[in-house]
């Protein structure tokens, strides 16, 4: 008996089927994994699916299918205890979550498909969207009411106007009885009736007292506010004592606060901040404020208080458009009497300049003519310093005319080449007959490394160097007045106060230093820097006794700081002697070898024809003096028209002309342009102006009009013979070179 062996032989882990199913169950659990996204998106998209809940609960059971088919991979090969009861507990729980699942349906599913459910559903849906959409209409009418009584308020920027216009367009709008207005008066006490929107009977003030029961409550809020129709802020303006309107609701009116405006009739804004509108619906009418209308007031009432904002900024800009072109007219008034005052001093130091420099001119003339004569050694000697002094004396006035310069920083320097020792040379002769008044000895040491010429403003120089050591003379009564002059060396002391300034050496300029010392009176060293001030003195008493203006420092300041230069000075205290010292900047000439041959000026001048052209007889008379006592024919006319009309004449060559600048009809200006039309430049004279205005737009003016020299009033022969002989002599070299 044959035994039938009926167990198949099991299948091999490679085989074709199990990989199916390997693959099968991966799909199957992927596909399982996606269907709960699918429901939770349209979970979240359906708004009338009722039972949501019921598809979160059927993605659950899902998910659990999904994990016990992707669990099953691990069951295709070997695999341990724990792959099992992984797999074990979650087909547990997918059996009961689907047979919850399978319950929940069946209870549901007769619901899902009542009409009765679907149609209250339905009608919840409707009702939702008419509210929407009633609330969308009602925004949109409110929008349009805004925009509208926004362009209607804002289309003026005067107060009266904004508000009437508000009280009228809200009274078309919202089909209002009255509507009012109360602004806060100044004392901020109470609010007063400014706009209705009928018109009163009586025009006397209403007034309600700022902290009455409906104001504060009003005022409270940021929203309108139902009040009572029975407050004192519910006036009709048809009905006056009869409160027969319908309901009324208040809304307060912000008034900005204004930085830097002040109107008379604007609140203090820090105070009293708000205004109150009141607006009241018809006594007759069923109508209640509804929600938007209220919305509608609070916005307007928004809008007028940034529009009273812009209307108060424009009045006070144009009140003070007022008052600045008041200011403006006043100011132009200050600005013409200026002006008028600016050429009257003009005119007066104009007239003071030509008048005090006639004489000038005279006394140095004069003296220069008298110290060609023969004289004794004494009265050589005194002329000597008559001469110098009325050249300082000339200097000074000219320091007096050009104040408004000095103080404007407008003054400038005459620069010119000159012999640096004779500077200090002349600066204590000057001052020895005081020297020997006051029995003082004075001594002056040159340093030998000291150039022989420099370029510079000898003037100023001598003018500081001599009111430096007439101060050391005046404040010394007994003693030793020591002036010493050397180039200055970075190793030397310099004003402890003063550390930014350092001279710095160049090959076209040098800095002396002039130190002058003496055993005087002294000075506090707190007093000091009261030296260098106008009129102020460091001690009234040594003013008085020794007559001091306390201007000379000063003016000394202002020259060295023109130089370049700085000034300081020096005490140990009273009693015990002053040191002065300033440093100046000086330029170098460029061939100082050829300056000694350039100085040996020429002395005669004997057949050099020159016209002499001047209004003032006496002016003429001391220019004729001096050029015949250098030997030059001369010839003087008074007018600008007699100069023309003379070098008009046939056989009437002149080699120089000598132009007064300032003069009546005709001045030298004119003239010298007239010239420059009727004659070639080699066949005219060669044109000096003569003048006493110091400023250098003079000296540029005459220069720019082909002038070829410009001297200074007053005169020396000196200088007269300087500028002859660079005219002459370097002058017509250059000329020559120039000619084709």
């Amino acid at each position: 008996m044959e035994s039938c062996n009926c167990v198949e032989p099991a299948w091999p882990p490679d085989d074709l089927l199990m990989r199916y199913q390997y693959i099968a169950d991966f799909f199957i659990a992927l596909a399982y994994f996606s269907i709960p996204l699918e429901l939770i998106y349209f979970v979240k998209k359906s708004s009338i699916f009722p039972y949501r809940w019921v598809l979160v609960q059927f993605g659950v059971f899902i998910v659990l299918c999904g994990s016990t088919h992707l669990i099953n991979l691990w069951t295709y090969s070997a695999h341990s205890l724990a792959v099992a009861v992984v797999l074990t507990v979650a087909k547990i729980f997918t059996a009961v979550v689907s047979c919850a699942t399978a319950l929940m349906l069946v209870h549901i599913i007769p619901d899902l498909l009542s009409v009765k459910t679907r149609e209250l559903f339905l009608k919840k849906k409707t009702a939702e969207l008419d509210r929407e959409m009633g609330l969308i209409r009602t925004q949109e009418e409110t929008g349009r009411h805004v925009r509208m009584l926004t362009l209607e308020i804002r289309s003026t920027l005067d107060k009266d106007t904004i508000l009437t216009t508000t009280l009228v367009e809200l009274g078309k709008t919202l089909a209002l009885e009255e509507c009012n207005l109360w602004m806060p008066t100044w004392n901020g006490q109470e609010l007063q009736l400014s706009h209705t929107l009928r018109q009163r009977t009586d025009f006397g003030p209403v007034t309600v007292p700022i902290h009455h029961t409906t104001i504060k409550q009003v005022f409270s809020s940021n929203r309108a506010v139902v009040i009572s129709h029975n407050s004192p802020v519910c006036i009709s303006g048809q009905r006056q004592g009869e409160f027969t309107i319908g309901d009324v609701v208040a809304v307060r009116v912000p008034l900005l606060h204004l930085t830097n405006f002040h109107l008379g009739d604007w609140p203090d804004t820090n105070k009293r901040p708000f205004a109150l509108m009141v607006l009241m619906l018809p006594a007759d009418s069923a109508r209640r404020w509804h929600v938007y209308e209220l919305e509608l007031v609070e916005v307007v009432a928004d809008q007028v208080a940034v529009a009273l904002s812009h209307a108060a900024i424009l009045e006070e800009s144009m009140q003070a458009r007022e008052l600045l072109m008041q200011q403006n007219v006043q100011l132009d008034m200050a600005r013409r009497e200026a002006e008028m005052a600016i050429c009257a001093r003009n005119d007066f130091l104009a007239v003071m300049n030509h008048e005090m420099k006639a004489p000038m001119h005279a006394i140095i003339a004069l003296s220069s003519l008298l110290q060609e004569t023969e004289l004794t050694p004494e009265q050589r000697s005194m002329v000597d310093i008559v001469l110098k002094s009325s050249n300082l004396l000339d200097t000074l006035i000219n320091d007096v005319l050009d104040i408004s310069r000095l103080e404007d920083g407008s003054l400038e320097l005459d620069t010119n080449t000159f012999k640096l020792p004779q500077i200090f040379i002349d600066v204590r002769n000057l001052v020895k007959p005081i020297i020997s008044l006051k029995k003082l000895q004075v001594s002056l040491t040159l340093a030998p490394e000291l150039p022989a010429f420099v370029v510079g403003d000898d003037k100023r120089l001598m003018q500081t160097a001599l009111n430096v050591v007439g101060n050391a003379i005046k404040f010394t009564n007994e003693g030793i007045i020591s002036i010493k002059v050397c180039l200055e060396r970075l190793e030397y002391p310099m004003d402890p106060l003063m550390l930014e300034f350092r001279p710095v050496q160049g090959e076209q300029h040098c800095y002396i230093r002039v130190q002058v010392q003496d055993t005087g009176v002294g000075v506090n060293p707190h007093d000091i820097p009261k030296l260098f001030c106008k009129f102020l003195q460091s001690n009234s008493t040594t003013t008085r006794n020794n007559c001091g203006t306390g201007l000379g420092l000063a003016i000394c300041k202002r020259f060295v700081n023109l130089m370049g230069g700085h000034i300081w000075v020096e005490s140990a205290g009273p009693g015990k002697g002053t040191l002065v010292t300033f440093v100046v900047k000086l330029g170098l000439p460029e061939h100082p070898n050829e300056l000694d041959r350039q100085m040996a000026m020429r002395t005669d001048f004997t057949g050099v024809r020159v016209l002499v052209t001047d209004d003032n007889g006496v002016n003429r008379m001391v220019t004729r003096g001096l050029l015949m006592r250098l030997g030059c024919e001369v010839t003087v006319v008074s007018s600008g028209r007699e100069c023309l009309q003379v070098i008009s004449q046939p056989g009437q060559s002149f080699k120089v002309l000598l132009l007064d600048v300032c003069m009546p009809d005709m001045d030298g200006y004119e003239v010298t342009i007239r010239i420059q039309e009727k004659f070639a430049r080699h066949e005219r004279p060669l044109l000096v102006a003569l003048t006493a205005n110091t400023d250098m737009a003079t000296r540029e003016r005459c220069l720019s009009l082909g002038m070829d020299r410009v001297i200074l009033k007053p005169i020396s022969l000196e200088k007269m013979r300087m500028v002859l002989t660079e005219l002459l002599e370097f002058g017509t070299r250059n000329e020559n070179q120039r000619r084709p």
